[in-house]
């Protein structure tokens, strides 16, 4: 089969789970996930290379209401993705009933340039009594190519919907290195690293509002130096992120410095800095 190529947008609204959707299909980990909603906020390239394809996903921010300027720049996001794709999958929390704002967004992007797929994520946590009335909905949607109830934690249908994203490609240009599945940058994936264990480990007592700045990076042989500030919008966050005597600092220092090794392949010297910022979201640029 001759190579082919293109761009997919994965669209949907926070927690119905693209990230760990984009992962499952491509195989490794390019996007960080979290319980909390809103974990992407910037567009993540994630590369999938085959024999003889490559699918270029872009991984999007959760649509959500504008509160500030963090909410502008993902909106910016998600606006950018949908520009110039060769398709995109709108991605549905099939363990939920489907809003009337899901499927108003579905209409929106069925009547634009590109070809959508609907894929209802999670359709492991429900029945078919529960879910043919919601998937019935999405057939009245004029424009809507293909409906997919798939699983990403599991893996149903992912190489059903992968075999029919590769018919939708016809480029055959290889857009980015064959060893290359992440087309971030080093400190912006570094970054991603340690708010990923921030969330994990500190899900039910520090809201969503934690960013990570990497400071610096040093590398000397098989040594990295990295340097980091996370950022917190109250003081009693920043407490709870240190801990008593710096005991949960530690503990994400470590589990940070771990992942890093692996990723960078040597070993890391990792300093945490953290500091209040107030109203740091919407400090945030606005391209």
């Amino acid at each position: 089969m001759a190579f082919r190529s293109g761009f997919v947008a994965v669209l949907g609204k926070a927690n119905v789970g693209k990230s760990t959707l984009v992962n499952a299909l491509i195989g490794h980990k390019v996007s960080i996930v979290s319980p909390k909603p809103q974990t992407t906020r910037n567009q993540i390239l994630g590369i999938d290379n085959g024999e003889d394809y490559q699918i270029v996903y872009i991984d999007t921010p959760g649509i959500h209401k504008l509160r500030n300027n963090l909410d502008r720049v993902m909106q910016q996001a998600i606006d950018t993705a949908t520009v110039d794709v060769d398709l995109i999958l709108y991605v549905l929390d099939g363990s939920k009933d489907f809003d009337d704002s899901d499927l108003k967004l579905l209409r929106k992007y069925a009547s634009g340039d590109a070809p959508v797929f609907a894929v209802v994520n999670k359709v492991d946590l429900g029945t078919f009594e529960t879910l043919y009335p919601r998937m019935n909905k999405l057939n009245e949607i004029a424009g809507i190519e293909q409906i997919f109830g798939v699983s990403a934690r599991t893996g149903q249908n992912l190489d059903d919907l992968k075999k029919s994203i590769l018919a939708k490609l016809t480029d055959n240009i290889e857009y980015f290195p064959r060893d290359v599945y992440n087309a971030q940058d080093i400190e912006f994936s570094l970054a991603e690293l340690i708010r990923e264990k921030i969330l994990w480990l500190l899900n039910d007592e520090i809201p969503h509002g934690v960013g990570v700045e990497i400071e610096s990076i040093e590398q000397d042989g098989k040594l990295a130096r990295i340097a980091a500030t996370i950022y917190c919008e109250k003081e009693n966050h920043k407490h709870i992120i240190i801990g008593k005597s710096g005991a949960m600092l530690r503990k994400i220092g470590t589990e940070c410095r771990l992942a890093m090794e692996k990723m960078l392949n040597s070993k890391v010297f990792l300093e945490l800095f953290v500091k209040v910022k107030p109203n740091w979201r919407d400090r945030v640029k606005v391209a």
